[in-house]
């Protein structure tokens, strides 16, 4: 028979453990794009802000570490201007392309 597995003895699944190169944050960045949904966006740039660390994404998009880890907790709906510094800071673009 086999042994069941308890919820409680799952590893917790982070997402930024899958974030190693910059070709999967820009896949998951445009799948979460598809959702039309900012606070979605927000929530998977602060996970991808986390997996490159978030300091250095902080300095580098001239945002305080409160003000980047405010900005993109979840359910928060951040201003274009913060998701551009932040995309730049990780070295990612939105890019508009028609819609199919």
């Amino acid at each position: 028979m086999k042994r069941k597995i308890k919820i409680s003895e799952l590893k917790k699944f982070d997402i930024t453990e899958y974030l190693g190169s910059e070709e999967d944050i820009a896949e998951y960045l445009s799948v979460v794009l598809e959702e039309n949904d900012a606070a979605a966006l927000a929530h998977a740039l602060g996970n991808v802000a986390r997996a490159r660390g978030m300091s250095e994404i902080a300095e580098k998009s001239g945002l305080t570490r409160e003000a980047l880890y405010r900005a993109l907790r979840p359910n928060t709906k951040p201003r274009l201007d913060t998701i551009h510094r932040v995309c730049a800071a990780l070295g990612m673009k939105l890019v508009v392309q028609p819609s199919r």
